[in-house]
Formats: structure tokens, sequence, C-alpha cells
């Protein structure tokens, strides 16, 4: 039986629960202040001295003086009038509190609104509708659903209005479940809905989304005969379009025998919501067909669909009627075109729209600012930062983050450094976009101690903020660290694909291989093995752990693309196994894949590690002339590389200088690294100027030059490079190598006396030294070791391998293949001791070095002795 309208089935206790419980939509919950009466009071004692005096009370109606200030928007002057009228005992009328609570509702005065309701408390027990009504829009404006739900539960009655403005509230705040609860029980108390009523539950239900629900309200509708109203029509086409029902929004316009510029945005918006672009795109040129003039939000509507289409030849013509109307001055639409450019690749098109604006807001800065971090043009970006700045517009947390993430990509730490500062100035660093791109630049500025300290100071880490620490972590080398991170963050949150793949690179780092095969079985159980890139970063993980059974397996359970080949072939050049290289790229030009930029890299660095020269130079001209890929910059030095290792140092000099494009460091490098093999001197000095002309921070190009100096007895020469580097404040790493064993990845560093196990450790080493001299082996008798060549072999090396090899055999069970992982070459030394454990023991032992992969076995190594530091050439 439905209640009469008077009767109020909400208790008028200030602290009554919400009309619904939190449902699974939305977990946010209605907060309750205390009474309303306590709340901030003093306001009224700290007012000035009120411009009425006590004579003028009696002379002037003070109610009609209050409701006239109020009328002309003077807030100071009516909250004087009020206070006085409140301190003279002088009765404020009710028409008095409802013009105060407008003018307190359109100013957005929250405090003077607070201060208004706790003097109607004072006055009145029970609220009529008209005070109800003035208070309840009040709050709701202000946001504050507490008091609002107070005074509703205080009012003797209800009409339709103050349920309306109940369910409008609850809605906008998020609460959709409550708002469509209050429509239900608006219903069961007997209130008829209006035309006001409609369009707010419509959107509540194309906010959940909740199909049957709107169908449901739609029922309701023609029931109470609003089928014809169009404000009501267009929350339907609107609600049906949210909840993905186009097809019952298309009956409903069709249906309409009146259209509004409303209804065709709404169709057109919904078109595009639901990724039916083309049909938004002809829907607008039906509206222009139908004389109905677009404004702003159709613009922006059609702009963001040319930009989901890539379409730019559409977008043109929409840009070209846009300047043909007055819209071409709106900020927005111009936004949208910006945005749209961009999207394309256009960012000169975006630019000459941006420089036309005469009015630029915060999002017009930061869309022009990402047009320019999207299209690697991350010194523009920067640039547009800074004439922000002068414009005086201040930026906002997106701003932030996409200027930060250019300075991560340009390793731009000071630029970095100070807008960590304005964020902190801003109270931007609690929002989660900045703090985790923070984290990311600073970790691409190889400042990883203070990205971490970023991570640890966010209260509420998210997917992406976890996911950042692990691939900083990963790009500073610190991979045992990032496989810790990431097991913590699996005891909170759910990985994500992104998260996976940074992992799994850290696994492929440090050789983890039972690791990543845990993963692995993760995916499988998610059904994530097949998603995006995963299946290529699994297949990456398999590679580098040398484990290429696997990797063929993997390889041949998903779908190829030119990615997966391409680390198959990169997996083949790492070896020096030249001919299988070759062989695969055949199979992948048969297979009808086509080659990238990338192939013909890994192409390359198998020809020269297998001494290849006249394969690796025709495929040089195929890749240029039958694929019309030109070289970059790694390709030259691959060539280089290519001709240098071979022994034509004077060719590969030639080649640089016959070069379209301005010799890099690393062109310079790989001539370097060559005349270090080949011990020419003069040519290895000139390839070092050049080098620290361009590049004076990798430390790789002064070992290189050290090690030339070295091998041709040059000590002086050695001396003045160790003392440059320590000016310039450059260390060498300290070599380090990693052994997964049941699980768990131990790291072991060059002289570590901490291990649990370093006794058994080195019992282990000094019985096969023991054994090694038994056998004949005179270079571990130190009175014929050459203690400068040992010395320069413990820097360059480190020798942790030893320690790793020893501890895999101490805890694995006999007959186990054993698998290390090094950050540093392996020397001469190490190489031999390893074949002689190998053939000893019977096991075979996988170590990857920085630059190469070696398989020991029955004592010999896959490198066939050509792959350890210090080799010269022949």
């Amino acid at each position: 039986m439905a209640l009469p309208a008077k009767t109020s089935p909400i208790s008028p206790h200030k602290d009554h629960p919400n009309p619904s419980s939190p449902k699974t939509h939305n977990s946010r919950t209605v907060r309750f202040p205390p009474d309303p009466k306590s709340r901030q009071l003093g306001l009224r004692k700290s007012r000035e001295v009120s411009v009425l005096s006590t004579s003028s009370l009696n002379t002037q109606n003070p109610n009609s003086h209050l409701c006239e200030l109020c009328l002309r928007g003077d807030l100071q002057q009516a909250l004087g009038c009020l206070n006085s009228m409140q301190e003279s005992k002088f009765g404020v009328e009710e028409d008095s509190f409802i013009a105060f609570s407008r003018l307190c509702e359109h100013k957005r005065a929250y405090d003077e609104g607070t201060l208004v309701f706790s003097y109607v408390l004072e006055v009145y027990t029970q609220l009529s509708i008209r005070l109800g009504n003035a208070l309840l829009s009040m709050f709701v404006r202000f946001g504050n659903l507490a008091d609002a739900w107070y005074v509703f539960g205080k009012m003797n009655e209800r009409d339709a209005f103050s349920w309306n403005v109940m369910v409008g509230g609850y809605a906008k705040n998020g609460f959709f479940d409550e708002a469509l609860d209050l429509y239900h029980r608006m219903l069961w108390v007997g209130i008829k809905p209006d035309v006001y009523t409609f369009p707010c539950v419509l959107r509540t239900c194309g906010g959940v989304p909740d199909l049957a629900r709107g169908r449901e309200v739609h029922v309701h509708v023609v029931r109470h005969g609003f089928e014809s109203d169009v404000d009501v029509l267009n929350a339907l086409i609107t609600m049906y379009m949210k909840c993905g029902d186009v097809v019952s929004a298309c009956l409903v316009f069709d249906g309409m025998s009146r259209r509004d510029r409303i209804s065709w945005n709404a169709m057109i918006s919904g078109y595009i919501g639901n990724r039916k672009c083309y049909e938004g795109l002809r829907q607008f040129f039906r509206m222009l067909e139908s004389c109905i003039e677009p404004d702003i939000m159709t613009m922006t509507s059609v702009v963001s669909a040319c930009e989901i289409l890539m379409d730019g030849k559409i977008g043109r013509e929409i840009h070209g009627y846009v300047i043909r109307t007055a819209l071409g001055d709106e900020v927005s639409v111009a936004n949208s075109l910006i945005q749209f450019y961009s999207s394309i690749g256009l960012w000169e098109e975006a630019e000459n729209v941006f420089s036309r604006m005469e009015c630029k807001d915060v999002v017009s800065w930061t869309s022009m600012i990402s047009c320019f971090e999207d299209n690697l043009l991350h010194e523009k970006a920067i640039e547009t930062y800074k004439m922000m700045g002068e414009a005086g517009v201040a930026p906002d947390e997106i701003t932030i983050a996409t200027v930060l993430s250019a300075c991560a990509s340009l390793g731009r730490l000071d630029v970095g450094t100070e807008l960590h500062e304005l964020a902190n100035e801003m109270g931007l660093i609690s929002c989660s976009i900045v703090a985790n791109t923070l984290i990311d630049m600073y970790s691409k500025c190889k400042c990883i101690d203070r990205a971490l300290d970023i991570f640890y100071s966010i209260p509420e880490k998210n997917v992406i903020s976890w996911t950042s620490i692990i691939l900083g972590l990963r790009i500073n080398n610190r991979c045992f660290e990032a496989l810790i991170f990431f097991r913590q963050m699996k005891l909170k949150l759910e990985p994500n694909a992104i998260t996976f793949i940074s992992v799994l690179s850290a696994c492929s780092r440090i050789g983890a291989l039972m690791c990543g095969k845990e993963i692995h079985a993760h995916l499988l159980r998610n059904g994530l093995a097949f998603h995006g890139f995963l299946p290529n970063a699994l297949l990456d993980m398999y590679v580098r752990c040398g484990q290429m059974g696997s990797a063929w397996n993997q390889f041949n359970l998903h779908e190829r693309d030119v990615a997966s080949w391409n680390i198959l072939l990169t997996g083949y050049a790492e070896r020096g196994q030249g001919a299988l290289a070759l062989d695969l790229y055949h199979r992948m030009n048969i297979s009808g894949v086509c080659p990238d930029e990338i192939t013909f890299i890994s192409l390359l660095c198998a020809c020269s590690r297998s001494g290849m020269v006249d394969e690796g130079l025709e495929y040089f001209k195929q890749m240029q002339y039958e694929y019309s890929i030109a070289p970059n910059l790694k390709h030259y030095a691959c060539v280089v590389d290519l001709l240098g290792r071979a022994g034509k140092l004077e060719d590969a000099y030639e080649f640089i200088q016959e070069m379209p494009v301005a010799p890099d460091a690393a062109i310079w490098g790989a001539l370097l690294n060559a005349c270090r093999i080949h011990r020419q001197v003069d040519l290895g000095q000139l390839a070092a100027r050049h080098i620290f002309e361009k590049d004076t921070k990798s430390v790789g190009y002064y070992i290189l030059l050290c090690n030339l100096y070295v091998d041709v007895g040059k000590w002086d020469e050695v001396a003045k490079v160790r003392k440059f580097m320590r000016e310039k404040g450059l260390t060498i790493d300290p070599g380090c190598s990693w052994i997964e064993v049941k699980g768990k990845v131990h790291a072991f560093l060059s002289g570590d006396n901490y291990h649990p196990q370093k006794s058994e450790i080195n019992t282990v080493i000094e019985g096969f030294y023991e054994k090694m001299k038994i056998d004949g082996f005179d270079e571990l008798d130190n009175s014929s070791v050459d203690k400068v060549e040992a010395s320069r072999a413990e820097i360059f090396c480190g020798h942790s391998e030893r320690l790793a090899v020893a501890f895999g055999l101490i805890n694995t069970a006999p007959g186990m293949p054993i698998r290390v992982t090094k950050n540093l070459y392996m020397c001469q030394s190490c190489h031999n001791i390893v074949k002689f454990i190998s053939k000893t023991v019977r096991r075979q032992i996988s170590i990857r070095d920085t630059e190469n992969f070696h398989h020991f076995k029955d004592g010999a190594c896959s490198c066939g002795d050509e792959g350890y530091w210090g080799k010269q050439a022949t």
C-alpha cells in the first residue's frame, strides 16, 4: 500500500543511514558529520559588526531588508544583517532563510550556508517543503550529502522536487545504486515523477550502467505519459547508448516527433562511445542536412571520432568546417583538433592550431606538450612547458606527468628535479600519475634510490606504481631486487601485462630460468600467455637463459610476428651461430614475414661474430635496395664491427668516412674494439678521440681503451686513462654473477666473503685448483703468473662466476646442468677453469657474460675458445 506524501518513511534523525547500502558499482560511502548545530558556529562570532544598527531594526522590517540584500547578491551585507537579527533576538522569517540559502547556493558559500542551517535548526524542529527544498538544493550543490540527508529527514512533507534533488545529488556524486533506490522509494510513497525526475534517473542507469533498470524506467516514462517529452527522450537515448544498446537508442531517436540539438548530440556521442565512429559521422552529416546547427559538444565528439579512426582526410574536412563557423574560436574544439592531429602524427598541423588560438587554457598547453611527447619531440615538449610558465598558466598533474616523461626520455634530471619540487609545492605529489612518472624519470636518469624514495612515499600503490619501480630496477641492473619487488606485489595486487614483461626481462638479465617458468605457468593459468607482447617476452626469456629448445617450443605455439623472428635471430647471433641465423632468416622470408630494421641488425651481428664478411655486406645492400630500409646508426656500427673483427680496419675506417650521416660514439666504439682485437694503437687512439668528443660518461669505452694499451704494454697510458676516470667519478661495476638454485636466485660479488657457504665454496674451488696443477695447468702457479695480467683480469672479469659455479655444484644434484649469468666479460683464466670443471664433474655449464654465451661440455666451450676477454686475433 502506498503511503501518503506527508508520511515520512525515513527517520528525521540526523544519523539515519543511507537510503541503501553501497553496492558493488561504487564502494564509496557517505560520511555523516557531527550535529550541524555545533559546526562552525564561531563563524557568526567572528563576523564584523553588522551594518544595521538597533534603531534601523525598529524603523525598517529586517526580513524585507535581508531578502532585498539576497536578491542583490550582496552576501556579506546579508550575512551582517542576519547576524544582527540573531543577536537582537529578532525573528527571522522562513522566506528570509530561503532567500539566504539560495544566495549561498548561488555563491557556493559553504561556510555561510552551514551557518544559516545552524540558525534554522534553532528555530524549527520540522522543516516545510519550501525551506527544506532550499536547504536540500544548497547542500547538494555543495556536495554535502550528509547534511542534505539530514534535512531530507527533517521535512514534514516532500514533493517531487525534494526527491529529484536527492536522487540527482547521489547520482552526481557517484552513488548510483543509492540514487536508484531513492527513486523507487519515491514511487513507493506515492510521489509521481515529473519531467525532471526521469532524465536524472536515466542518467543514473547509464552511469552504473544498468540496462535492466533503464528499461524498467522506460516503462515508467510511458506509464506516466512522458513518452513525447524531448528532454526525457534525450535522456533515454543517452541511457541506452551508455548501456551499449545502440538499437534501442536508435528506435527512440527514430520515433521522436521533434528533435533538438541535444537529441542529435546524444546519438553522435553515443555511436562514438560504442566505437561506431562512421555511424556517428553519418549522423553528424544528417544533422547538417536537417538544418540543425552543431555546437561545441557536437564538434568535439566528431573530432574525437576522426581521432579514433585515425582518418586524416575526414579530420581535415571537419577542421575546415570548424574554421568556416564561429566554433573555430572555441577553446575546447581547438583542443580536440590538437589531440586529433597529434594522434595521426601531424604535429606541425597541431602546432598551427595551437598557435592560432587566442585563448589557451591548461588543457590547450597540456595537449600541445603531449603532442610533442607522443611524437618523440621531447625537447619541444620541455620548451613548450617553459612557454606555458611564461604565459602565466599553472600546470596540472597531467602537464607535470607529461613533461616528466619527456625528461625521462632525454635524461634531463635538472628539469625533472624542478618539476618534483613544483609538484610538492602545488600538492600534486599525492596524485598517482605524478608519483609514478617521477619513479620512471628518476629510474631512467640512473637515480634509482630517489625513485625508491618516491615509491615508498606513495600511501596507496597501484599496479602502475609497482610496475614502474620493477622496470626501474631492471633498467638500473638491479634485477635481483626487481624479482623481490615482484613477489611482494603479487601479495597485494594482480600484475598486468606490462608488469610481467618487465619482470620477464629481469629474469632474462640474470638467467632466472625457474622464476621465468613460474611466471609462464601463472600466465597460462590466467589466460594471459598469448596476450599482446607477452608471448615474445617469454620467447626472449628462454633465448637469453640459453634454453633454445624451450624457445623453439614457445616460438611454434603462438602467432609469429617479425619481433618473434628477430628474437630468435638475436639469440643465434649472440652465440656466434651465423649459419643457423642465416637459415632462420631464409625461413622467415618463406613464411611471408617482411624483415624490419631490427632483423638486419641481428643478421649483421651474426655475420660479424661468425666471420661472414661477404654475406654481411650483401645483407646490408639487400636491406636498402630490396626492402627500402634506410640504414640507421646501429646498422652502420654493425658493418664497422663486421669489417673490424675480420681485420679489415682500413676498410672499416674508410666506411666510416664515407657514411652519409655523422657517426656516433657507438660506431667509433666498434672501430676501437676492432683495434683492441688486432692491436692497432694509432687507429684506436683516433677512434677514442672521436668517442670522447661525443660521450665522456660511458665506462665501457674507457675499458676498451685500457685493454688496447694493456695489450701493447703501454702502462703509462693505462694509468692516465684510469686517473681521468677517477677525476670524472667513473667506476667499473664490481663483478657479479647470478645462479638460480631451486627457484631462488643467488648473487655473488667479486671477493664476496659474506656468503653463508663461503668456506664450502672456497674448499671446492681450491680442490679444482689442486687438480689442475696435477694435470699440468701452470697458469695457476703464482710464480709463473704475470701479476699485472692477473690484476687486469681481476678488474675486467672479477672471477665471480667461479663462486657461482662452485655454489651450483654444492647445491644441485649430480648431473644437473648449471646456468650462470654475469655482468662483466669472462677472462681466459675463468674460461679454462670452467672448461676443466665441466670435464671433471661431467656437467654442462652455461655462462652468459656481457657479450658472449658460453656452453661448456666435456671440457670444450661452444665459443671455440674465441669468446673470452683478452683473446687476441691470430
